[in-house]
């Protein structure tokens, strides 16, 4: 891998890791807060289900299981499941995967993923490459789950074609392929993918051109679909009038919008343009006050800490109280 493929995935990687995950729960029982760095990326929760996503399912179990009656929807894909259709399989294997009606169960959810992948279901395909690349529940197999992860995303499965993309990025492979992936993922709206573009925009990777003006349209569509990450970067982004115009106020919104989110980079960024008075009217006690916010989850920044220094008494007590607030 080149010195500029190596330097694009450092980015990319601290940035998902940093932004928006889908709200979904581990096999573990972890949350999607307790798991950013985990690679890879799930399906949105039950009540944000894409009926495509299964296949063929039988209506009945897929209604029970829109409806939130999971345990009703495991009995009736069951028989399906057994006599080998891989929609129900698929179905089933949701089900134990997130603990839902029935306790959690890794290893059940592993067997069914597991069968309907061999039938050829993307959708599980997906998700059995990403168990075997963890290794917890199945025997750890890198390259089985490559080959899951094409079929799933040759089959047009977006978060399978983003998740191809990282592992091609992480083992150093073609990173023009690998940026093919990423655009054919980020065409279809996710917002992870269009991220990923914005950053191989930036940077010139994988036989796209540097291009500020083309990374700051991707960074627009991510943001616009709350990813933080890509809203902290707008938000500076039109600060600084990179790849366009400058648009302070814009930017401070972008920046504050993350910051309400609970980004802590962009709550230090807030706190610094109240500070400055760019893009909005100049505040001490409320720049000390977000500056406070990012310090407690963590953030030093020592240009803030001279600022605070030179704050009142008085300033100090009136941030304090408006940082509790704010939390």
């Amino acid at each position: 891998m080149n010195q500029a493929a190596k330097l694009f995935l450092v980015i990319l990687l601290l940035a998902l890791a940093m932004g928006r995950q889908a709200a979904w729960a581990q096999e573990d029982g972890t949350t999607a807060e307790e798991t950013q760095a985990r690679p890879g990326l799930q399906e949105p929760p039950p009540g944000e289900v894409d009926p495509k996503r299964f296949g063929k399912v039988p209506d009945l179990a897929f209604g029970a299981f829109q409806r939130g009656h999971y345990l009703t929807a495991l009995n009736l894909a069951r028989p399906r499941a057994e006599a080998g259709n891989s929609a129900a399989q698929t179905l089933m294997a949701e089900i134990y995967a997130r603990g839902l009606g029935v306790a959690r169960n890794a290893e059940e959810a592993a067997k069914w993923y597991g069968r309907a992948a061999e039938q050829g279901d993307p959708e599980a395909q997906m998700q059995y490459a990403l168990m075997l690349i963890d290794g917890r529940f199945v025997e750890e197999d890198r390259e089985k789950a490559y080959t899951l992860m094409r079929s799933a995303a040759e089959a047009g499965k977006p978060l399978a074609q983003f998740n191809l993309a990282q592992m091609m990025t992480e083992e150093g492979a073609s990173m023009e392929e690998a940026v093919g992936w990423y655009e054919r993922a980020a065409k279809t709206g996710l917002p992870d993918a269009q991220y990923a573009m914005a950053q191989v925009h930036a940077h010139g990777i994988g036989g796209k051109p540097e291009d500020a003006a083309a990374a700051r349209r991707w960074l627009l569509r991510a943001a616009r679909q709350n990813y933080d990450t890509a809203q902290l970067d707008l938000g500076t982004w039109l600060v600084e009038g990179r790849g366009g115009e400058a648009k302070p106020e814009d930017g401070f919104a972008w920046l504050k919008r993350a910051a309400d989110g609970g980004n802590v980079a962009a709550q230090n960024r807030v706190a610094k343009l109240y500070r400055a008075g760019v893009g909005v009217e100049a505040d001490p006690v409320e720049a000390a006050a977000w500056y406070i916010l990012a310090r407690r989850a963590g953030l030093t920044d020592r240009e803030m800490e001279d600022f605070m220094d030179g704050l009142t008494n008085e300033q100090l007590k009136a941030a304090l109280e408006r940082a509790n607030r704010l939390r």
